[in-house]
């Protein structure tokens, strides 16, 4: 992409959502995020402090929870979802609560997501739902059956239910015409995953994607993947709709790869990655006629790679079958100078009860912690915006 259109420096546009103290709040966490040691020492305090019931939800909410969350429940992020939408920026509702493991929890899990469904068939600023594996079934249960184990009887029935959520949400989606985004998680659940979101694919992408996986690109594999499916979906006559990202657990998936004795499912560099994300990308645009993109990234050149392709194929930029995502709170330059060149944009909105969500705010910022240049680069940016605001 020439020079002239590299359109993520434009700061004014970036920030133009945030007053003067919520720009210095975003330098200030970012400031804090860069720093490792203290992201050690706080993640094991506030870990301390929710166990002992200490009173620190107002200091929370006030502070990393309002950067990175919507609110804590769905009513709560209507004002940020309505900001954020005035400036052509969509919002998928993320229900961020993680780490259950009893069918009560499940179920409402399921009964959020259902909610969230009927909350965009009415809210146009709300055109995807999604939802985590494991909200709605035992991680174990997933890793058993993807190892070859035969599950007991109770374990049966369990699964059968986890089925029954998956159907019971993305029959809900098809009905009103919403898309839903499935995660994707550790590599040794997630064959099971897979095979169960095809199913409900198969079952519900009739006329068009409705229900979307994701592939982790930081996986090896996940080229061919992607081309066995493909070839699958054209044998069985449905649609594809993938969610791409580079991937979430590379520490916790190298260091079990080498205490198991084999090999690591996760590219050995960086830059095999960022081809991998890219090579994607490229597949899914050759393959627009029974397939729909989401790509999740932060990376600036695989965005422009994304424009470039598209304006060489001729495709408007607000082509329905493809879509930019990033996170609440994260690259802003990116999701609203995207926004304003009327390309599709959603930003995933977390949201859930503060002590609830603080499982996902501790992996976000020991992810910014690991992520070479992201912190640095908003940091930069954010400082940008607050000098050219002085010298107004």
């Amino acid at each position: 992409m020439q020079k002239n259109n590299r359109i993520f420096d434009n700061t004014e546009i970036a920030f133009s959502l945030k007053s003067d103290s919520e720009l210095e709040r975003a330098y200030f966490l970012f400031k804090m995020i860069s720093i490792q040691p203290l992201i050690r020492i706080g993640t094991a305090a506030t870990n301390f402090a929710i166990k002992a019931n200490l009173p620190i939800e107002g200091l929370i909410r006030s502070t990393v929870f309002d950067h990175f969350c919507g609110g804590v429940n769905e009513e709560d992020c209507l004002p940020v979802i309505d900001k954020m939408f005035m400036k052509g920026v969509s919002s998928v509702l993320d229900y961020s609560v993680e780490g259950k493991e009893n069918e009560n929890e499940f179920d409402a899990a399921v009964a959020v997501t259902l909610k969230i469904i009927d909350f965009a068939k009415h809210k146009e600023a709300i055109p995807i739902a999604v939802f985590k594996p494991s909200g709605f079934g035992r991680f174990y249960l997933y890793e058993k059956i993807g190892s070859g184990e035969t599950l007991t009887k109770n374990e049966q029935a369990e699964w059968h239910k986890v089925i029954d959520r998956f159907d019971i949400v993305c029959k809900k989606a098809k009905e009103n015409d919403v898309a839903v985004l499935i995660d994707a998680e550790e590599s040794w659940m997630q064959d099971t995953a897979d095979d169960l979101v095809a199913k409900m694919m198969q079952k519900y992408n009739t006329e068009r994607p409705i229900v979307y996986n994701t592939l982790q690109m930081y996986r090896h594999d996940r080229m061919t993947f992607l081309k066995r499916e493909h070839e699958k979906a054209k044998a069985g006559g449905y649609y594809l709709g993938y969610k791409l990202v580079r991937g979430a657990y590379m520490e916790k998936e190298n260091e079990r790869a080498e205490d198991k004795a084999y090999t690591s499912p996760i590219c050995k560099t960086k830059k095999a990655t960022d081809i991998n994300f890219n090579e994607g990308l490229k597949y899914m645009l050759d393959n627009l006629d029974c397939m729909s993109l989401f790509a999740g990234t932060h990376n600036e050149e695989s965005s422009y790679l994304l424009m470039d392709l598209m304006s060489k194929k001729r495709l408007p930029n607000n082509d329905a079958r493809i879509w930019f995502g990033q996170l609440y709170g994260m690259s802003d330059h990116i999701s609203f100078n995207l926004s304003n060149k009327g390309y599709n944009v959603a930003k995933y909105v977390p949201f859930g009860p503060v002590k609830d969500v603080m499982p996902y705010l501790i992996r976000r910022a020991e992810e910014n912690t690991s992520v070479a240049g992201q912190t640095g680069r908003e940091l930069n940016l954010l400082n940008s915006e607050k000098k050219r605001r002085r010298t107004l």
